[in-house]
This record gives structure tokens, C-alpha cells and sequence, in this order.
């Protein structure tokens, strides 16, 4: 969130996930950082591009209400609509030791 703290907002965070609200404006562009695999709630539509680490980029549309696994990654994501777009991501921790 040090890195982009317009666009994320932590709203959750314990031992084990850690849970995201992203907001884009229309055209807004973000910087290039990382996630850890979890999962995405898309609360309203999105039409963006998401630039891989790789340095390849690829256009990504989704309906609101649709649910997805993410793989942890890097890239660099850009709303590419007219319209703001908002989503939920849940961060998946490392499991804490068991107690003794």
C-alpha cells in the first residue's frame, strides 16, 4: 500500500490474509508492484490492461459480481475504460505456526 496509497486501501489484515479495496479512476494507471495469490471480488465492471513483469501487456475486462483465483504476481495495472471500477482482493498470508 506504501506503494500506490491513492488507488489501495487496506480494510483487513491479520496472521493471515490480508483484505483490499482498490479504487481506479477513469485513465488512472497505477505503478508496477506485487501481490500474493488470493482471490478478487469484482464489485463493479472492469475494462483494463495489466503490464506483466515480462513487460507484456494484456487487456483485461470482468464483469461485476464475477469472483477469480489470483496467482501471486507483478504488473502494473490501468483502468483503460471511461468509468471508475472498484474491486475487493484478498491476500493470502503465509499459515502462522502451529501454537505449542
Amino acid at each position: 500500500m506504501k506503494a500506490d496509497p491513492k488507488h489501495y486501501k487496506v480494510v483487513l489484515e491479520n496472521d493471515q490474509v490480508r483484505v483490499l479495496r482498490i479504487t481506479y479512476g477513469p485513465h488512472e494507471k497505477s505503478v508496477t508492484h506485487s501481490h500474493p495469490a488470493g482471490v478478487v471480488v469484482y464489485m463493479t465492471d472492469l475494462q483494463g490492461k495489466m503490464t506483466g513483469s515480462d513487460g507484456k501487456m494484456q487487456d483485461v475486462a470482468q464483469k461485476a459480481g464475477t469472483v477469480a483465483w489470483s496467482a501471486a504476481t507483478t504488473h502494473l495495472p490501468e483502468n483503460a475504460g471511461d468509468k471508475a471500477f472498484e474491486v475487493i482482493q484478498v491476500e493470502l498470508k503465509t499459515r502462522p505456526a502451529a501454537a505449542k
